[in-house]
């Protein structure tokens, strides 16, 4: 019975000193208690402490990841600090901090290391703005991808690229896709000798079940050097992205009235999306 007694002893005051040297890096005569650490729940975010010394003194905080701050430049044994935290913190968990006081002796004491928790609600606003940041910035870099297209024009192929934009989409009901649009589009067809065309057209939107859609569309078109027509054009919805975009296949003839030979077919991908257009 001594021998479980003397053990369960020895036990105690070996849990206690592990405990005590949780944080070995504390030293000092001054007692430093901490009576209030916490950060505001509103904008600006500010990180708010205060705390009691055994003994008048000047402080200062030391939070890492960051910088020593000054608390009390004054001899003084209540300590008041407040500071608007760095967007940094924004997405850690905690802000851990140490206390400097120096008495009035010149003896120096340090606190153990504290941390204040950062609320859920600036965790979660800056992971929200952060992630709708990021969709813009993807969605951005997607909306300005150019759709490759193959031409045929006098029994040769050409390579072009193109870019729609629609500028007014039109709904009667319903949000999945406007019944129609006015697009602007660029192409620029490499090795040809006319590369530069500009169209504005109208394309009718009809959704179906075993696809996304089919669309008809007409569109006048220049290259502001005396070579104008219309090109007539068909396109199948594929695929839904991301709930933002569509992955199409497109074919188109170009022509101008009263000039055989001068018509070129088109076919090409890319990816529709309305997003930006003006919608009626």
């Amino acid at each position: 019975m001594k021998s479980t007694t003397l053990f369960f002893i020895i036990s105690l005051i070996s849990l206690s000193t592990l405990t005590a040297q949780v944080d070995s890096t504390a030293y000092g005569n001054v007692e430093i208690f901490v009576i209030d650490s916490y950060i505001t729940s509103e904008q600006p975010y500010k990180f708010s402490l205060s705390f009691f010394t055994s003994d008048s003194t000047i402080s200062k905080v030391f939070i890492l990841d960051d910088k020593e701050y000054s608390v009390s430049e004054k001899f003084t044994d209540n300590h008041k600090f407040e500071i608007v935290i760095k967007e940094s913190f924004y997405d850690t968990q905690a802000i851990k901090y140490f206390l400097f006081v120096i008495d009035k002796n010149g003896e120096k004491s340090k606190s153990q290391l504290y941390e204040v928790e950062i609320p859920k609600t600036i965790i979660v606003e800056n992971q929200k703005d952060s992630g709708l940041l990021q969709i813009c910035c993807f969605g951005g870099v997607i909306f300005g991808l150019p759709s490759p297209t193959i031409v045929f024009k006098s029994n040769r192929q050409f390579f072009s690229l193109t870019k729609e934009i629609p500028i007014f989409s039109f709904y009667s009901g319903g949000y999945n896709y406007p019944f129609g649009y006015i697009g602007a589009e660029y192409a620029y067809i490499f090795n040809s000798d006319k590369k530069n065309f500009l169209r504005l057209g109208y394309k009718q939107i009809i959704q179906l079940k075993f696809v996304e859609y089919v669309s008809a569309g007409l569109n006048f078109f220049s290259d502001f050097k005396g070579y104008n027509g219309i090109s007539p054009e068909l396109s199948l919805g594929l695929l839904r992205i991301q709930n933002v975009f569509t992955l199409y296949s497109r074919y188109r003839y170009n022509f101008q009235f009263g000039k055989d030979g001068t018509g070129f077919h088109e076919f090409s991908i890319g990816l529709f999306s309305n997003f930006f257009s003006l919608n009626l």
